[in-house]
């Protein structure tokens, strides 16, 4: 006998397949009726065999209609090589200079991290990985302020690809040889450690380690400079993504005014500290940047109407990729119009950051939740929702 969710996997299978049940039983050569009952539950004691030439007809192996089907998150893409990342986070010297090798310099460092950065606009993390061991080596030959911005960066790349405990260490190197230093760095460095935390689910440690860092960054306003307005708010950003998901909302709300008023003596949105950020590329605060975190704040309270009235007003698919987390936002207002089963919206709103950061999405778990919501609600897919349920690598 096959496990009772049997006959939800092979709903999702076949919208998945663009198959009709009727069109699914002559694939199979099996009768509509069967195919009906077993979607609705009505029967469990299909044969192996029967399994079998469902799984064919769909494309999928038979496993996965029989068992429910486990992805763990994948640390990386198999087609992206991290390993000489990893390996220059361990030991930053232990590759040899080679005999006739200029000694690194801060403006050649400088400039690949920039020239990094233009790949990085579209998320291209193939090159990102190439590029990274020797920006490691170079940046560790010549330490402060510069080393500071690569460490960053590498473990941004690895919190973004899920490789937590790259990422730590990455952070922890910049921080154990003090070069954390000024506002802009340190807002930089408790942005990247409160990510990780919440990616970890310590929902607690994030929100404690943002609050302690808002306090710590907090400018008299009448004297703030725009660097410190702009590590302030960040911090402020991170207390409300922390405190939001904690449950904590009230804490979390005034975060958020907190964030908007620095961002109104910002006065627009513009790029944060020198321009060279962490990333590699210039990333940009303001009161965009507090939009867009107000529009997650409502999708995570399950206020999507709200979510998608804040959104309206930012018209975040209008924006360059460098403008706030512009990407990360299109998955709010995509999960807020599934969530109000506007579907059709949805689908562009996705295609959009598909096209945007094709090597990016598939990474966001985020993604997968949004495309499962959809695949359940619907009866049928659409050719562009079948498109993005294999773009987001969505598992049966």
């Amino acid at each position: 006998m096959v496990d009772q969710n049997f006959g939800d996997r092979l709903r999702e299978a076949r919208k998945r397949a663009g198959l009709t049940q009727r069109e699914l039983a002559g694939a199979a050569g099996l009768s509509f009726s069967l195919i009906s009952k077993l979607e609705q539950g009505a029967r469990q004691d299909t044969r192996l065999e029967t399994a079998r030439r469902l799984a064919a007809a769909l494309g999928v192996p038979t496993t996965a209609l029989l068992v429910a089907e486990y992805q763990p998150p994948q640390d990386s893409d198999p087609a992206v090589p991290w390993a000489p990342v990893r390996a220059a986070l361990l030991d930053p010297n232990a590759e040899e200079a080679v005999e006739g090798d200029h000694p690194p310099t801060i403006a050649g460092v400088t400039g690949a991290l920039n020239a990094m950065g233009t790949r990085l606009v579209k998320e291209d993390l193939a090159a990102a990985a190439e590029m990274l061991p020797r920006l490691l080596r170079d940046a560790a030959a010549l330490g402060g302020p510069v080393q500071a911005r690569v460490l960053l960066l590498a473990g941004r790349l690895m919190i973004q690809t899920r490789q937590y405990d790259a990422a730590a260490l990455a952070l922890d190197r910049a921080e154990e040889a003090g070069l954390v230093q000024g506002v802009t760095t340190a807002a930089d460095m408790v942005e990247s450690r409160c990510w990780l935390l919440l990616r970890q689910g310590r929902l607690s440690e994030a929100r404690d380690l943002a609050a302690h860092w808002a306090d710590e960054l907090e400018p008299r306003l009448s004297r703030a400079m725009p660097e410190d307005l702009a590590a302030w708010g960040i911090a402020l950003g991170r207390v409300a993504a922390a405190a939001s998901r904690d449950a904590r909302e009230d804490e979390a709300e005034h975060a958020l005014r907190l964030a908007e008023a620095a961002a109104a003596l910002w006065a627009g949105e513009k790029p944060r500290g020198d321009g060279s950020q962490t990333s590699g590329r210039t990333r940009t605060w303001g009161p965009l940047t507090v939009a867009m975190q107000r529009t997650e704040f409502a999708v995570i309270c399950d206020r999507p109407d709200t979510a998608l009235k804040v959104a309206g007003r930012i018209n975040g698919r209008k924006l360059a990729p460098v403008v706030g987390h512009r990407n990360r936002h299109l998955l709010d207002v995509a999960d807020a119009q599934v969530r109000t089963r506007q579907y059709g919206d949805a689908v562009e709103t996705l295609l959009d950051v598909h096209r945007a950061a094709p090597q990016w999405l598939p990474h966001q778990r985020y993604a997968r939740d949004i495309m499962g919501r959809m695949v359940r609600r619907r009866r049928t897919l659409t050719p562009r929702m079948r498109e993005l349920a294999e773009a987001v690598r969505l598992p049966l």
